[in-house]
């Protein structure tokens, strides 16, 4: 009987075929001349010796072949059945998600009279209401120890059912907003894992992660550093 191989070995050969299949992308672009007006172009900007400006646009070309092999990498180790790169680091459905959390945050936030529907005075029925609308037992987190308290909560509508917002409020009037609902499935992509991630939709950054097909995000106007304490703080309450 064979020795068994070595999860190291295998991670070797897989990298060595990736590497491979990289280098045969696009590879009748390298060895294409440069184009003409390429080298026009550069030649009227930055008069200088024609070796020189035919080295820089080689290399130009060179990184253009190069990126546009590297973007088909990921469908290339899809289609070959890799475990490496066998899906992108954020699935589409996660970052749409964390898109419509921001959205969801700038447009009810600076609310004064209507920032939610049901009150914090009601914080027992606001939970069984909105876990009946997403079919999913929530919990609001306390962020008392971060200076926040719960303002109240509404239902929102999401791409794959219901959707629930958790508004939270400081001393000073500083609000943030815990996004949480189903999500989509794309291009046969479920988003399964239970990542955590930082995005920014100036005005409007969060952090967000995904599990067992929800999406949870913790959004607000705060720099990165002090949201990231108030999204940790949520992610290990829920």
């Amino acid at each position: 009987m064979s020795a068994p191989t070595a999860p190291q070995d295998d991670d070797a050969r897989a990298w060595a075929a990736q590497r491979e299949a990289l280098r045969g992308l696009h590879r009748e672009v390298l060895d294409e001349p440069v184009p003409a007006h390429l080298l026009d172009a550069v030649q009227r900007k930055h008069p200088a010796p024609r070796r020189w400006l035919q080295a820089a646009a080689l290399a130009a070309s060179v990184l253009l072949a190069f990126g546009a092999g590297w973007m088909g990498h990921g469908q290339w180790a899809q289609s070959q059945g890799g475990g490496l790169a066998a899906r992108p680091a954020t699935p589409p459905a996660a970052l749409a998600f964390a898109h419509d959390a921001a959205l969801a945050h700038a447009v009810y936030s600076p609310e004064k009279r209507h920032p939610v529907e049901v009150a914090a005075a009601e914080q027992q029925h606001l939970v069984q209401w909105l876990s009946r609308r997403l079919d999913k037992p929530l919990q609001v987190p306390d962020l008392s120890a971060q200076g926040y308290t719960l303002v109240g909560g509404r239902l929102l509508p999401g791409e794959a059912g219901a959707r629930a917002q958790f508004m939270f409020e400081d001393a000073a009037g500083q609000r943030v907003t815990l996004y949480i609902g189903a999500l989509a499935a794309r291009d046969g992509i479920a988003a399964q894992e239970s990542a955590f991630r930082f995005a920014a939709d100036d005005p409007v950054s969060s952090f967000y992660w995904a599990d067992q097909g929800f999406g949870y995000a913790l959004a607000g106007k705060l720099p990165r550093e002090a949201l990231l304490a108030i999204a940790t703080a949520v992610y290990k309450q829920l």
